[in-house]
């Protein structure tokens, strides 16, 4: 048995508290992303050093060192989604399928230390671009693939309850 894709739809996390992570979106704006998005470095950084980070707890579900690589690139691919939602008005988003990322990028393979690295630098830059949005700009608007909207607000919630969450998931 492989890894289960997880084919829900998220977007609930930016209107209510999550049962199994305890992120609550209320009151975060995306001056709010950078600081919580850096203090949540260490935490993974932590998880990277554990000696069982490739261990998978069962058939299907990643290890920790792939929810860590997930979220180096839901860094970087939510960067350059608040990038273009900052630069074009109302810009749609392609689908991104996290499995076929994990499969092709060999998540479970990859060197600890260097994710670790990578994360690092992914959140500096993600955290670096929601510091630059200005109030005025909270409610511009992108689009997913399946139609749904964004703001940059409801934006900055949705990634950083993946940050918090996948945390949870690798046991941090």
């Amino acid at each position: 048995m492989g890894i289960i894709p997880d084919a829900k739809d998220w977007m609930w996390v930016t209107g209510r508290s999550c049962p199994d992570c305890g992120f609550d979106p209320a009151g975060v704006t995306p001056a709010a992303v950078g600081p919580a998005l850096r203090a949540a470095v260490p935490r993974w950084q932590e998880v990277l050093a554990r000696p069982q980070v490739r261990e998978r707890p069962d058939a299907s579900t990643w290890s920790a060192l792939e929810y860590a690589a997930h979220v180096r690139d839901v860094c970087e691919l939510f960067r350059t989604r608040l990038e273009l939602m900052l630069a074009r008005d109302n810009p749609g988003f392609s689908n991104w399928d996290a499995d076929a990322a994990a499969a092709a990028g060999r998540y479970g393979e990859q060197d600890p230390a260097q994710v670790a690295r990578q994360l690092e630098s992914a959140a500096d830059a993600t955290a670096s671009a929601f510091e630059t949005v200005t109030p005025e700009q909270w409610q511009r608007r992108g689009m997913r693939g399946n139609g749904t909207t964004f703001t940059v607000t409801t934006l900055g919630s949705y990634f950083l309850h993946e940050v918090v969450h996948h945390m949870y998931d690798a046991g941090a």
